[in-house]
């Protein structure tokens, strides 16, 4: 897996975004890329960057503790998370994560509000919603999503900035559709409610499998790993299922 390998694929990625945005009539500059690295070494992950890119995205904590030093002085890099966040690792995540994609309940962004103020910082956020509606998936349900963000907006460390999804893992490209359109008209909705300091400019949405059809549908931000560092050796359930409690 050398440096041609990475930035072939990296390549074929841009060009499958621009043909994306051309049969919508987007900017291909609406869209910006980031690198879902679960389980990728920290070498392919520097060939990326030396491709250009510049977005990490990580699941799990114990990677990103374990990763974030190794790369800590490469300047280019800006660690999001995207996976599932519980309480007890708010504290280790903000030591290095500039964005969540994940906040899906009160209780997380209360208590990633009470680590921050303890710090006197702030942190970009985006809501995960479920708009698959399988019990496998995290993320606050639809119908739910609007008084979610109110209840966030109380909480002034955190700049709301848009929402994120993970499409039906199906290959009936329709059911994936349905579950990104149902994103931008959550959007839609959460613009028309005013909300101050609420700002809905990122849909992250899209990833290896349909980032084409996310796109057609209005993401701003593509989540791809296995189309550009090959496949993983885990099941998705290893980087979205975690197990949590009902109190959580």
């Amino acid at each position: 897996m050398n440096d041609l390998w990475i930035g072939d694929n990296l390549q074929q990625i841009r060009k499958r975004i621009n043909l994306a945005c051309q049969s919508v009539g987007r900017k291909p500059e609406e869209i910006k890329l980031l690198l879902a690295t679960k389980t990728v070494t920290v070498e392919k992950i520097k060939q990326a960057l030396d491709a250009g890119e510049t977005l990490i995205g990580e699941n799990k904590v114990q990677e990103l503790q374990q990763k974030y030093p190794l790369l800590q002085e490469d300047d280019r890099a800006e660690w999001h998370f995207i996976g599932h966040l519980q309480t007890n690792k708010v504290r280790s995540v903000l030591k290095y994560a500039t964005c969540i994609h994940s906040v899906d309940r009160l209780k997380l962004g209360k208590e990633l509000h009470k680590q921050l103020t303890k710090e006197n910082r702030q942190l970009d956020i985006l809501v995960q919603v479920n708009t698959s509606y399988e019990e496998s998936k995290f993320g606050i349900a639809p119908n739910e999503t609007l008084n979610l963000i109110e209840q966030l907006t109380e909480l002034d460390t955190l700049n709301l900035k848009g929402l994120m999804t993970i499409g039906k893992l199906t290959t009936d490209v329709k059911e994936t559709r349905k579950c990104f359109r149902l994103l931008k008209s959550i959007q839609q909705q959460v613009i028309q409610q005013n909300f101050a300091g609420v700002e809905m400019d990122i849909l992250s949405m899209g990833m290896s499998n349909d980032f084409e059809v996310a796109i057609e549908e209005g993401a701003t931000l593509v989540r791809v790993g296995t189309a550009i560092f090959g496949e993983r050796e885990y099941p998705d359930s290893y980087y979205w299922n975690e197990q949590i409690s009902i109190s959580e």
